[in-house]
């Protein structure tokens, strides 16, 4: 048994924050069932690439979770949704503040058909203050949440980061941590509530080190002014042939045997010292080394090391690397048109559960005639729903 196994959820959500979270919930056993308009795709349908006509990141964000098709604007589609509540525990939804409201699909209004129920909001900016209303992306939460601006180099402008850090570390995590706690409470409250998960703020608590410094003593991180964000040698460093190598090697052992490796002991006082002008000369000293070899030659330097010095890999590179097959972080999941997918896997690791990866994502209202027929509905009044246009 799964550990999440009989909670229910309806995901209403689009794009990546919501689904990555019901995605979670979903691979620890949920019963996940996505809410999804007819007539209006999620964009992440249609982003390339397709494999068997499918968006591959699309199969992988919904993978394991059942598809019911709904125009949420006809009056028959909130009857359904007010039906299913008797048998869900959970509500996500993504909408901008108000939005559920004119649909009659608020919190308010759905607490009062089951009042256990656990109704998760994720937004930009959170239910209140003066930016609820404001449309906004990942970039945007980053840069007024502090990250961007002491995240880049001296003199030069932040750089857009390869993954959502605020749409998945911000709000991804955070409702799934909101959600799980809400489900513990209600075993003893027998109540259900409302999580407002914004992230801005989600993002502006992932300043946890420098922003704890900054509120509690007033000293506001800088670009390349910390021990973690260039400011010391913990870094990059390019090798002959352009590609570049990590180094972490901040405790004492491990900066020996880095040193010792690079032939730089005269420089140990400079690696030791926490002067910003000696941390600058020590990491030429050392940009001067690795730049010296190539990628192929500090790969294979390193992996006899215990130095917290790794070499950084494309996504590619990653995929293949033996710890990723050992960890079998890569998995297979069934396509609807009966074709395997390799799919990232949860990260999560349990003792006693083995994960089931049953499917990946599928058409829009997949599963249209299968949840309609639970709720009692006749082939005949399923028909009738599709004529009006309620479902597809």
């Amino acid at each position: 048994m799964k550990p999440l196994h009989g909670i229910k959820i309806l995901d209403f959500s689009t794009l990546l924050p919501g689904p990555y979270a019901s995605l979670m919930l979903a691979d620890l056993g949920a019963d996940v069932l996505r809410i999804e308009a007819p007539n209006r795709a999620d964009l992440v349908r249609m982003m390339p690439p397709l494999v068997g006509g499918v968006s591959a990141a699309h199969a992988y964000l919904n993978r394991n979770k059942r598809s019911l098709g709904l125009d949420l604007k006809k009056p028959q589609s909130i009857e359904i949704i007010h039906q299913l509540l008797a048998e869900y525990d959970v509500v996500i939804e993504q909408f901008r503040p108000g939005v559920m409201a004119r649909l009659g699909l608020d919190y308010d209004t759905l607490k009062a058909i089951n009042p256990k129920l656990i109704y998760c909001s994720i937004t930009g900016y959170g239910q209140t203050g003066e930016l609820k209303d404001r449309a906004g992306h990942d970039i945007n939460y980053l840069a007024l949440a502090g990250v961007a601006d002491y995240s880049r180099r001296i003199d030069q402008a932040p750089v857009p980061q390869g993954v959502q850090i605020a749409d998945v570390a911000g709000g991804s995590h955070h409702a799934v941590m909101g959600i799980m706690a809400a489900i513990i409470q209600r075993q003893t409250s027998g109540k259900g509530q409302a999580i407002d998960i914004s992230m801005t703020d989600a993002a502006f608590a992932l300043n946890a080190m420098f922003g704890a410094q900054a509120i509690a003593a007033g000293v506001a991180p800088q670009a390349e002014s910390t021990l973690l964000n260039g400011g010391s040698f913990y870094d990059y460093y390019e090798t002959s042939d352009g590609r570049y190598m990590s180094v972490g090697s901040l405790e004492p052992q491990f900066l020996m045997s880095l040193i010792k490796t690079l032939g730089l002991e005269a420089h140990q006082a400079l690696a030791a010292s926490q002067k910003a002008a000696d941390q600058k000369e020590f990491k030429q000293h050392l940009a001067a080394t690795f730049k010296q070899q190539s990628f192929e030659h500090w790969v294979e330097v390193f992996a006899k090391l215990d130095a917290c010095v790794e070499p950084v890999l494309t996504v590619d590179e990653a995929i293949a690397q033996p710890h990723v097959k050992d960890r079998k972080l890569v998995i297979e999941a069934q396509a609807e048109d009966g074709s395997v997918q390799r799919q990232a896997a949860c990260p999560i690791k349990f003792s006693d559960v083995e994960f089931e990866y049953r499917h990946s994502a599928g058409a829009v209202g997949k599963d249209n005639k299968a949840v309609l027929s639970e709720l009692g509905l006749t082939a005949d009044q399923i028909a009738s729903l599709q004529q009006a246009g309620v479902t597809n």
